[in-house]
């Protein structure tokens, strides 16, 4: 057996795991999760002693072989560095790749966390079996990776898939530094900034949501606040969710045409969402792309379901083995 190492750097958490590898398919050993720190420094500091302690936990630090790094781009694989991701204020030209392969002495590598993704999915999840897949993150962010031809693509300089920065509306909610783009609607960030929006106006109307009683409450709107109180029938929430979904279909119409897949995943919020989005999203993707295009499609939530991070991280790592 292969030990590996996991890390997922994210805009409001990170995760280090252990796996072990045998034959292609891997095994999550243990794993933690933690906030991401102010800076980047603090950061990977904090990222080093969680996986030290970890690899000390499950007793198989000597066995190490690989680290695998996820993490939003834009960034450069190939050199190691995180190039300033919207979701992680101050990460500008920061090497992550060095400190972890100096510190425990192996291979390390960084891969996109949409591309990521879209790997351990098509290796072990919702897209095996297919030669061209898409993965969409739909989590803080939103990012797609690319499985065309049965290889992963990731574009003259890991840019590729970035289907969030498009623009969907003149005016909306603000993703990836553009308002109304594809993330501004389809992200937890998205969601809480449409909600906030939202929930301003039906204030200043006096009809508080049930999820933002007062405008001091506005700050506190998450995704989370606001789907609970979509599930609870809340008529606000509800509206939020259809609109989301409405993007979502849109945003999905423009993979069926322009790349043909087979099958697009979606992860995160909309695998935990799904009753909120699905109807909606696919009734505007039929309205919306070419029907042949779309007779080819599956669209499905991702079939690792919450491990798909660590995976993600850990199919990095088994790259570099093989």
């Amino acid at each position: 057996m292969s030990i590996l190492g996991g890390v997922d750097i994210g805009g409001t958490k990170c995760a280090v795991c252990v796996g072990g590898s045998v034959d292609g398919t891997v095994a999550i050993l243990g794993k933690r999760r933690f906030a991401t720190l102010s800076s980047p420094q603090e950061t990977l500091a904090e990222i080093l002693a969680q996986l030290e302690g970890l690899l000390d936990e499950c007793g198989v630090r000597p066995d190490l072989k690989a680290i695998g790094i996820t993490c939003g781009g834009p960034l450069d694989s190939r050199q190691g560095v995180v190039l300033s991701p919207p979701n992680l204020p101050n990460w500008d030209r920061i090497n992550v790749v060095s400190p972890l392969r100096d510190c425990f002495g192996v291979q390390a590598g960084l891969q996109n966390d949409a591309n990521a993704c879209a790997l351990a999915e098509w290796k072990w999840g919702a897209g095996r079996g297919c030669r061209n897949m898409v993965f969409l993150t739909f989590g803080t962010g939103m990012g797609a990776g690319l499985i065309l031809d049965g290889r992963l693509y990731s574009g003259a300089n890991d840019l590729a898939g970035e289907l969030g920065h498009i623009r969907m509306e003149s005016l909306g909610p603000v993703g990836y530094g553009k308002p109304g783009s594809l993330e501004g609607f389809c992200s937890g960030s998205g969601i809480a900034n449409l909600a906030q929006i939202l929930a301003l106006e039906q204030l200043q109307l006096g009809h508080p949501p049930s999820f933002c009683a007062t405008i001091e409450d506005l700050a506190s709107i998450s995704a989370e606040k606001v789907s609970e109180a979509a599930q609870q029938g809340d008529p606000l929430a509800l509206r939020i969710f259809e609109l989301v979904g409405q993007e979502l279909g849109r945003g999905l119409a423009i993979l069926v045409d322009l790349l043909n897949p087979e099958r697009i995943v979606i992860g995160s919020i909309y695998s935990r969402q799904r009753p909120l989005l699905e109807g909606t999203a696919l009734r505007v993707l039929a309205e919306e792309a070419l029907p042949l295009a779309l007779g080819v499609c599956q669209v499905v939530p991702a079939g690792l379901g919450e491990s798909v991070g660590d995976l993600a991280s850990l199919s990095v790592a088994l790259g570099l083995l093989e």
